[in-house]
């Protein structure tokens, strides 16, 4: 039962209350409603509910509107009803701002009754004290920073990279070595994905932590850049699974190392768009990081050269020779010529997939996998 504190009776109650002020009995109700009297009696005594029907007949027997008993029926049972399990707004409130049921289907929390249990899941997951702490679940009408700038999903996704990148042994960090990595290693690499396969432990061998983590529903988000214990730490999420995007973002995310950018927090990248633009209304940062990354996978000179020499039409014999002289494979001059002319349906079959040539060979969680976490 519920605990309010006025006693709400069943309509029955006032049904005999305008018989009373009728001078009508029991049976004459009976006999107006064409029913018996057995019939009538569950219903003045509380016992049986007023249907819809009952309403109407009701009305049309006290000439009043059939929802004056419908609504005292409602009434009653509301009081009558048992009160809610205190566990299911518990719930509704972690579900209203974290995909709880994916982040379930990802193990990263386990499936329990108890939403105790589950919120204790919550703290160890954002290594947090309670659950007012923890950013979109405080009911505090201040925003944080990071409610001001990314998602829940973004947040719980950025969190699963942090947990993956703690247990990660590498060396010192090396800007020198970075930096020769970035102008003379890496691009070798850029004539097949099959040699993306060396990129992780290329970039361990710098002191540079990199982490794949699939994307959660609703995050919008290609990579993410930051600094743990000293050392430099990059997530991607391979939301789009091509060789041009894999080279674009990790150049991207590598020059915020290489600038010392997300020292003090975390830079979450959505490359879609404006976002990946040199020249659009983007922090300084995010330009520079863009500029780097787009002349990293296909020198803005010679894009721009090749596109007036061979405008207005490109074909697929003049985009392979141009990757060729260039040295990377067709889908990353495919990729950057789309993004220039903003044309992205252009030779798509050079875009090949890298996901399988890259997973196996570094940290992930996602794709049907769990990497192993302890909270």
């Amino acid at each position: 039962m519920n605990d309010m504190s006025i006693e709400v009776p069943p309509p029955g109650f006032f049904i005999k209350e305008e018989l009373d002020a009728r001078g009508w009995s029991q049976s004459d109700l009976a006999y107006i409603l064409g029913m018996s009297v057995q019939q009538v009696n569950p219903i003045l005594s509380g016992k049986r509910a007023v249907s819809t029907e009952m309403a109407k007949a009701l009305g049309e027997a006290f000439d009043v509107a059939p929802e004056f008993f419908s609504n005292m029926q409602t009434s009653y049972d509301h009081y009558k009803a048992a009160s809610p399990d205190p566990a299911i707004a518990k719930r509704a409130r972690l579900q209203e701002s974290f995909p709880v049921r994916e982040m379930i289907k990802r193990e990263w929390f386990q499936d329990v009754g108890d939403v105790t249990l589950l919120e204790g899941q919550f703290l160890r997951f954002f290594s947090k004290k309670n659950i007012e702490a923890i950013p979109f679940l405080s009911h505090a009408a201040k925003k944080t920073s990071y409610s001001e700038k990314v998602s829940p999903s973004q947040f719980a996704w950025l969190y699963r990279v942090h947990q993956i990148a703690a247990d990660l042994q590498v060396g010192s960090y090396s800007r020198a070595k970075l930096q020769k990595l970035v102008d003379s290693e890496l691009p070798s690499l850029m004539i097949a994905p099959e040699e993306i396969r060396y990129v992780p432990e290329l970039l361990a061998s710098c002191g540079v932590r990199i982490v794949f983590v699939e994307k959660l529903p609703q995050a919008k988000i290609d990579g993410v850049c930051f600094w743990e214990r000293s050392k430099p730490v990059i997530g991607m999420s391979l939301r789009h699974d091509r060789i041009d995007n894999f080279w674009f973002v990790l150049r991207h995310e590598l020059e915020h190392v290489l600038q010392g950018h997300a020292k003090r927090e975390e830079i979450i990248d959505d490359l879609d768009g404006e976002n990946s633009s040199e020249t659009a209304d983007i922090p300084e940062e995010e330009r520079v990081a863009n500029s780097a990354a787009g002349e990293f996978c296909v020198s803005r000179a010679q894009l721009k050269s090749f596109i007036a020499r061979k405008h207005p039409y490109i074909s697929e014999k003049d985009v392979l020779g141009f990757a060729r002289r260039l040295g990377v494979h067709p889908g990353i001059a495919v990729g950057q010529i789309n993004n220039y002319r903003q044309e992205h349906a252009f030779l798509r079959k050079h875009l090949v997939k890298i996901r399988g040539y890259i997973l196996p060979y570094a940290p992930s969680d996602g794709w049907g996998d769990v990497f192993p976490v302890e909270l």
